[in-house]
């Protein structure tokens, strides 16, 4: 699983950017084009039964998250996982910046991923968040948001590593909206394999009579029917 950063890059410069951006403006969230093959996606899963790659693991029952476990990886990364944040951020940080704009809020985002992390690590936020969930039958996750910290990279990706309706049925993509003065507005999404969806991590703006408002969002999980889900999520920002 090595010797092919470059060719991640590749395979996310050909994502027509200014659509998906466009389609993140009008819903929060997008599909990329493939970032990793099928041979890729079950090594990637595959490494969640080494525990030596992993800072530390969660399991969301005890927590009240959801049903289902989770990991942490630890640095280093493997090659596909650092280099596809890496790739991805700067693809997002027009939209970061276009969302900061429009709410009028700063945007303290660099223009490449080791400053920003730089930025998270002198704030006191240094542990890596790059994460392998696994859903079995019958879990789930509940609504939530990853901030971690006072530095929030406002966008995140997750990659689905098994085949909808092929290797499990259920566990939606899920995200829910609180609009302003109205009900809340959800979202569910099947993640083909080897994709990634890009969507928000806290809010994003939405314009009102009087101008542009924040609207909280939230994502999780459906319950898994059958099978079981492999995702691999990339924050943006590191955890205090």
């Amino acid at each position: 699983m090595g010797g092919n950063a470059g060719g991640y890059a590749e395979r996310v410069a050909e994502g027509d950017w200014a659509a998906i951006g466009a389609e993140v403006d009008a819903y929060g969230c997008a599909i990329t084009p493939p970032l990793l093959t099928g041979e890729e996606c079950a090594e990637i899963a595959d490494l969640y039964d080494d525990a030596g790659r992993f800072r530390s693991t969660v399991d969301m029952e005890r927590y009240r998250f959801g049903a289902g476990q989770y990991r942490y990886f630890a640095e280093p990364f493997p090659e596909p996982v650092a280099a596809l944040r890496e790739a991805l951020y700067p693809r997002l940080l027009p939209i970061a910046r276009g969302w900061a704009a429009r709410l009028g809020r700063p945007a303290p985002w660099p223009d490449t991923l080791p400053e920003w992390l730089g930025m998270c690590h002198h704030a006191g936020q240094r542990k890596p968040t790059p994460i392998l969930l696994r859903y079995g039958k019958d879990d789930w996750n509940a609504l939530h948001r990853d901030l971690y910290g006072d530095l929030v990279f406002p966008l995140q990706v997750v990659i689905g590593l098994d085949e909808p309706g092929a290797d499990y049925t259920g566990g939606e993509f899920l995200m829910v909206e609180q609009r302003a003065r109205a009900q809340s507005r959800g979202t569910a999404m099947l993640l083909p394999r080897g994709r990634g969806l890009v969507f928000t991590t806290r809010d994003r703006p939405v314009r009102t009579q009087r101008g542009w408002s924040a609207s909280p969002v939230r994502h999780g999980v459906s319950v898994v029917r059958s099978g079981r889900r492999r995702t691999l999520g990339l924050v943006f920002h590191d955890a205090a």
